[in-house]
């Protein structure tokens, strides 16, 4: 019997800043489902993580982005699901179009929030972005 290996996948999270607050999404999909989170998907071969963010945030919402940067990275099981991903966020800000539901077996709600009025629930990995370090340099962000 051949012993199957489990590697972890890298998640892109983008936090897309647009007057003083951040585009969110309800979940749909394989893990996380009715959780709100930023936009964001898998790191493509060979793509860099500005690349990524822009590319997911363009595909799940129309939203064309610009100053992309570095946010934080989080480390996230998921033992209902027994997927292991490590979440790299990165920050953005708003360049140009109309935030629109494209991907709707992904998300069914999408709306502008900030720290202070955040959905519920949220997304796993934001349990461990909102206790990291790197949380208060995105705060300042916006």
């Amino acid at each position: 019997m051949t012993e199957v290996t489990k590697n972890p996948r890298v998640g892109v999270g983008v936090f897309v800043f647009k007057s003083g607050k951040f585009l969110m999404g309800k979940r749909l999909g394989s893990h996380g489902e009715g959780s709100w989170s930023v936009p964001g998907g898998h790191l493509e071969f060979s793509e860099s993580f500005a690349d990524t963010a822009k590319r997911e945030v363009l595909e799940e919402t129309g939203l064309k982005i610009k100053n992309i940067r570095f946010g934080a990275v989080t480390n996230d099981y998921f033992k209902d699901e027994n997927k292991h991903y490590v979440t790299v966020w990165m920050v953005s800000d708003y360049e140009s179009g109309e935030a629109t539901i494209l991907e709707p077996d992904k998300y069914v709600e999408q709306d502008w929030f900030d720290f202070n009025n955040l959905p519920a629930p949220l997304f796993l990995p934001w349990e461990q972005l909102l206790k990291s370090e790197f949380i208060n340099n995105i705060r300042k962000q916006n």
